[in-house]
């Protein structure tokens, strides 16, 4: 398995746990409504502790919109 697709598969567990729903990658989270303002702070928090990686709050939306754009991101700033 890829290093990302790695961080991928920790990233949708991560999501899927905070929000109780099964995603796929692709999924739109933030614009679907899957994810609010407090699962977001959750789920940042839970990748910051998992992969030493924060996400800035600025660029919280953009970076979560799916599992697989905060993959990419952690692989580029982790």
């Amino acid at each position: 398995m890829l290093v990302a697709e790695s961080i991928e598969t920790e990233i949708l567990a991560i999501v899927e746990s905070v929000i109780f729903k099964s995603v796929t990658p692709d999924a739109s989270l933030v614009k679907s409504g899957l994810v609010d303002s407090m699962a977001a702070v959750d789920i940042a928090l839970a990748i910051e502790d998992k992969f030493a990686c924060a996400i800035p709050a600025p660029e919280i939306a953009e970076i979560m919109e799916t599992a697989k754009s905060m993959a990419e991101y952690v692989a580029a700033h982790a």
